[in-house]
């Protein structure tokens, strides 16, 4: 996953730039992560402190010259260097003002880009395609510089990295719509060049990035019909001259209609890449936007509409983005979690910090049984641990067929004999868990075949084993639903971790439907109301000090004797009582503590009806003041649910029925209490902003030592 945080100004172009051209020329790294060297396209090089916003220093050249390349800093020497009118080197350092008595070099030949490495020279990339480093060039400024590329072959686009020690320059170029790619070693001299094709007549690379990992280099190209492109670049081919680069597309972007003519593309973390000037979507017309993509899932992570327009500039530095459009720099900062399958689609279970349960046991993809027999082939070793794990293997795989075999046709009562004595050794290995799995399928087509046929001790002893999942075994929860075993039905809601949505919207159904009545003979896990309040019982007060009656009215003053509550004062109503009974509560529990995807669940919470969906906030409504008229903000009990969790569900069903609760009359109670909520919540915090100065002030004051058993001090607080 990844998250764009709100973005802020740095600094403003300059005036006069087009449409085509932000007046930037280059955005790079200063001294640390909260420092950047911004070149404009002109004449000035500037140094800001990202976090003040402010320039910490500024040199200008005079007027009729111009700043040709980004300006750089040298990480060993700790000076500036830049290029002025494509042949002359400027360096200077921080405690120099004017711009022309720093130290300048003519060069040769025109230069290209310069491009700084932490801890080794820069590397100058000139024009022709030569690349020299800085203090060979500095040694003899007027050295003869060979001219690598062919005639109308223009750079468009360059990178440095440093393996072992040693630079690289990776750079492309563009010649009659072919595209080149170079990579030029210096330690020893190689070049190598490929071939990168072309996609058909008028479509081209318009952005590049590249990342170095376990010594080869990823690039990422964006070309202009919105295909991004990736190809790996060795960084010891076994072939000499020209050769031809294999690329594989990574994604299309939506682009409806035309082609892209200002975009930039940017490598992220894990597996994560940034992109202006290119829509999120099909539908959002010839806006700009800064986009971040999932390159493993091809999913939109985060995006930001950006004002007035961009320039196909885009810089990534410390974790922050660096975007021109309109008439400002603009820096976001933003962050990349690792991708997975649970981050991309869901949340994750928000487990209690007072829950103590051990998590499922998962399968290993990388560690199958065979793996271990294989690593002992290519190593010709085989230890008598791993002699004592085959064996044991073997004698589980026999174990688990045999159990197959024994099950079919059975009675109840024979499988579980059957299946007791295996269920106890519960041994922690993948083919014990694949052999739960197939013997709940087994167990379930039977059971789907004979409808006298439901071994219920099995089937809870084979979900509370806690080695089971709804991909394992699909079908194992709308089978307890079918059969009204709610018991069964809690124990995987409790622990299947990967229980789709239409699945959890069907068990919520099923809770809401079925009367207390019908619950009394069933066997529930209560333990998380197992100190609730039952049906009908009130609750008795306010333990924490909030008083939203208080709140709301106008005046401030502490009433020392609390006013009577009516019976829809307040969403914290005190005789408020809890709509269900205590084993519809433990299974509505598991409902709001289930892992699910807002997108994916709200489509199936428009099936409840009006009175489910009622039923269901009534009781919400219950769990919060319970929770938040208590001193701690935790149910009791091990698997209670959160307020988080709690509100989340409040949204959720107010998003899905808001249309459907207006309209119904006994809904208007409820809604009511609700929007009296929110406007005590509101003022509450009102009085908490106004205190928060004095609070400031206190914490600012030093215990003074104790003098004695008594002493009189004043505090001045303004």
């Amino acid at each position: 996953m990844a998250e764009l945080y709100e973005g802020f100004t740095l600094c403003g172009l300059a005036a006069g730039q087009s449409r085509e051209n932000s007046g930037l020329l280059g955005i790079e790294p200063g001294r640390d992560t909260d420092h950047v060297i911004v070149t404009g396209a002109g004449r000035t090089v500037t140094v800001y402190k990202v976090s003040d916003q402010k320039p910490l220093g500024s040199w200008a050249a005079k007027q009729g010259q111009a700043v040709t390349c980004p300006a750089v800093l040298h990480g060993q020497t700790g000076e500036y260097v830049a290029v002025q009118d494509s042949k002359v080197l400027r360096i200077w350092r921080d405690e120099d003002i004017n711009f022309e008595k720093v130290f300048k070099a003519t060069l040769s030949a025109a230069v290209s880009r310069i491009h700084a490495l932490p801890s080794s020279e820069p590397l100058v990339l000139f024009q022709r395609g030569a690349v020299r480093q800085l203090d060979a060039l500095l040694a003899a400024p007027q050295q003869a510089v060979e001219e690598v590329l062919s005639e109308e072959e223009v750079i468009r686009w360059s990178s440095c990295f440093l393996e072992a020690e040693q630079p690289l320059l990776l750079f492309s170029t563009e010649k009659s719509g072919e595209c080149f790619l170079y990579l030029q070693k210096l330690s020893p001299n190689v070049l190598h060049k490929y071939n990168i094709g072309s996609e058909g007549k008028g479509v081209c690379p318009i952005g590049f990035t590249a990342t170095l990992e376990n010594k080869c280099i990823t690039l990422m190209c964006l070309y202009s019909n919105g295909c991004v492109y990736k190809l790996l670049v060795s960084l010891h081919p076994s072939a000499e001259g020209e050769q031809h680069l294999p690329k594989s597309l990574l994604m299309k972007l939506p682009v409806s209609e035309g082609v892209l003519h200002r975009a930039a593309i940017a490598c992220l973390e894990e597996g994560h890449i940034a992109i202006v000037g290119a829509p999120p979507s099909a539908s959002t017309g010839d806006r700009d936007f800064l986009c971040i993509w999932n390159t493993n899932f091809q999913t939109l992570q985060a995006s930001k509409e950006l004002a007035g327009g961009t320039y196909g500039q885009l810089w990534c530095n410390a974790g922050k983005l660096y975007v021109t459009h309109g008439k400002v720099l603009t820096v976001l900062p933003y962050r990349c979690e690792k991708s997975s399958l649970a981050a991309a689609l869901g949340k994750l279970k928000q487990t209690s910090t007072q829950e103590v349960t051990s998590s499922p046991s998962v399968l290993n993809w990388n560690s199958f049984p065979h793996e271990e027999a294989a690593l002992e082939q290519k190593t010709g070793m085989r230890t008598r641990r791993s002699k004592l794990n085959l064996k044991s293997q073997a004698t589980l795989a026999t174990s688990i067929t045999q159990v197959l075999e024994d099950i079919k046709g059975v009675s109840r009562e024979e499988v579980e004999e059957v299946l007791e004595p295996f269920l106890s050794c519960s041994p922690v290995s993948p083919q014990f868990q694949l052999g739960l799995a197939h013997i709940a399928m087994e167990l379930l087509k039977r059971c789907q075949a004979d409808p006298g046929f439901y071994p219920q001790s099995v089937l809870a002893r084979l979900a509370q084993t806690g080695r089971l999942s709804h991909s394992s075994c699909p079908g194992f929860l709308m089978l307890a639903l079918e059969k009204r075993d709610y018991f069964l039905a809690q124990l995987c809601l409790q622990h299947f971790p990967d229980i789709p949505e239409p699945v959890t919207c069907a068990c919520l159904k099923a809770f809401l439907s079925v009367a207390d009545a019908d619950l009394v003979r069933v066997s529930v896990d209560l333990e998380g109301v197992s100190l609730m309040d039952g049906p009908g019982q009130s609750l008795e007060g306010v333990q924490n000090g909030f008083s939203p009656v208080l709140l709301e009215e106008d005046s401030c003053d502490v009433q020392l004797t609390p006013p009577k509550l009516d019976q829809s004062s307040s969403w914290t109503d005190v005789s408020l009582t809890c709509p269900v009974g205590l084993k519809k509560s433990a299974l509505l529990n598991e409902i709001i503590r289930s892992s699910y995807s807002e997108s994916f669940l709200l489509p199936h919470l428009k099936d409840l009806s009006a009175q489910q969906v009622i039923l269901f906030l009534q009781y919400l409504q219950y769990l919060y003041v319970r929770s938040s008229g208590d001193v701690y903000t935790q149910l009791p009990g091990l698997r209670a649910p959160t307020m988080t969790q709690i509100m989340d569900w409040v949204s959720l069903l107010l998003d899905a029925h808001f249309a459907v609760l207006v309209m119904a009359p006994e809904a208007k109670e409820l809604l009511a209490q609700l929007h009296r909520f929110v406007r005590s919540q509101v003022r509450l915090y009102s009085e908490l902003g106004k205190i928060q100065g004095t609070l400031q002030e206190l914490s600012k004051i030093n215990k003074a030592q104790e003098i004695g058993l008594y002493s009189i001090e004043v505090i001045e607080l303004f």
